[in-house]
């Protein structure tokens, strides 16, 4: 993988990390299922989606899988490199950081609020070297047929880019790592359990956060999302059109667009105040394509089929990832207009046929909200079952081998941890974690 051409893209440096910006080449190679699902044309098509996936009368996954295929090729891997400033430590250990769905990987360094809730920033204060991916499919990554994005050929593209950190060959990384951890969130939690399940010895420990293995809620999930094609949901990020603006066309577009409703409605008698009128447009998919117009910087309209989908506004974000009372609603809003989509092919392997068991021998954490609709139905501790603690802690069964498990259970939490009021103080019990159970930089 060393003689592929690398480009290094941005350096940016702050008072307590240096980070480069990377596009790394890879080789992916994973046996995945074939799926015959036909081509979208309108939101109705992933409505339909929808109510054949979560309906009871059938598998739809079985249904629509057609066989088996190795699917191959050289894709490139959008990274992000942290290490401390001034760093020498010789041996220094990485976290390979995995977002979820609706996420990239600045999930792990977001900028809202001047960087309060950056995961990076606690972890290289504690010593640690941090390497934050977008996932094959997904942001500044490649993008590729949805239905071929899934989660084997995402796991083949996190074990290369582990290969590389071990091997010296990562670029931009001038030594090898004798220590790298795995850090997932969601969907990227369930991918780094298939890594150390699929490539034993890969990770010398992992931390699992917005996780569990109950999949009950799944059907929820979809139905709270109200899916739709990422390309009409945000058409100026996901489409194919294209937004310029001129120095004088300086004018806010959702308060134009108050002041147009409220003078048509006042024309027929209905009378709409400013507040009622923003309040249906940011938690609409109005205030999606607003966002987009919006944006400092123009987005780049990815023009991505229609198989990449994504939830419907702001509200069904907040009820999938959010705890109401205990995040910024500015945070969520920064989270609607950056959000990223969902392919069919995950939406296909959210789990569907992964190992019930890992020979994992390393340590392994399970941190997730206690308030996660998506891995705990709003209550992490309802279990049921007097012998288990929480739902997340059931994941222990998974680490028979483990020489360390722990499910840590945060409070005031939903599934986005990192979007919350408390979420330093999870980025904590992980350093915590990981060094305690002999994964610290040395």
């Amino acid at each position: 993988m060393s003689s592929f051409a690398l480009l290094a893209l941005l350096g940016v440096a702050s008072a307590a990390k240096v980070c480069t910006n990377v596009t790394v080449p890879v080789y992916i190679n994973a046996r995945q299922a074939i799926f015959d699902v036909p081509t979208f044309e309108t939101n109705l098509d992933a409505v339909k989606f929808s109510l054949d996936f979560t309906n009871i009368g059938m598998n739809y996954t079985d249904v629509v899988t057609k066989g088996f295929e190795n699917f191959q090729g050289l894709y490139n891997i959008s990274a992000k490199y942290c290490k401390p400033q001034g760093d020498n430590k010789a041996n220094p250990t990485v976290q390979v950081l995995t977002h979820g769905i609706g996420f990239d990987k600045s999930y792990w360094d977001l900028s809202y609020n001047n960087y309060n809730y950056s995961y990076i920033d606690v972890a290289v204060a504690a010593g640690y070297h941090t390497v934050s991916i977008d996932r094959f499919g997904i942001g500044n990554s490649s993008h590729a047929d949805p239905l071929k994005v899934q989660a084997p050929s995402e796991v083949s593209a996190l074990h290369e880019i582990t290969s590389m950190l071990r091997n010296g060959t990562f670029p931009s990384v001038s030594h090898k790592f004798g220590k790298v951890v795995h850090v997932g969130h969601s969907f990227g939690s369930l991918q780094s359990y298939l890594l150390t399940a699929l490539y034993p010895g890969s990770s010398d420990g992992v931390v699992l956060t917005g996780f569990s293995m109950n999949g009950t809620w799944l059907a929820q999930t979809l139905a709270d999302w109200n899916l739709h094609l990422a390309r009409l949901n945000q058409p100026l990020r996901f489409g194919d059109q294209s937004v310029s603006r001129s120095k004088t066309n300086t004018a806010w577009l959702g308060q134009s667009l108050i002041s147009i409703l409220q003078s048509a409605l006042s024309a027929i008698g209905i009378n709409l105040s400013t507040s009622d009128l923003w309040q249906e447009i940011a938690t609409t998919e109005l205030g999606d394509i607003i966002n987009g117009w919006n944006a400092t910087v123009a987005p780049v309209a990815q023009n991505l089929p229609t198989g990449y989908l994504t939830w419907s506004d702001l509200t069904s974000n907040i009820f999938a990832f959010l705890y109401p009372g205990y995040f910024d609603v500015g945070a969520a809003l920064f989270a609607e207009s950056s959000k990223e989509p969902v392919t069919l092919g995950e939406i296909f392997t959210l789990g569907n046929g992964a190992p019930a068991t890992s020979p994992h021998t390393g340590p392994a954490l399970v941190l997730t909200g206690n308030e996660d609709t998506i891995y705990c139905g709003g209550r992490c501790e309802s279990t049921g079952n007097p012998n288990l603690a929480s739902i997340p802690a059931g994941v222990a069964k998974a680490f028979p081998n483990a020489s360390k498990f722990e499910a840590y259970i945060h409070p005031n939490t939903g599934h986005g941890i990192n979007f919350h009021y408390n979420a330093t103080a999870a980025y904590k019990v992980i350093q915590d974690f990981l060094s305690s159970n002999g994964l610290q930089s040395s």
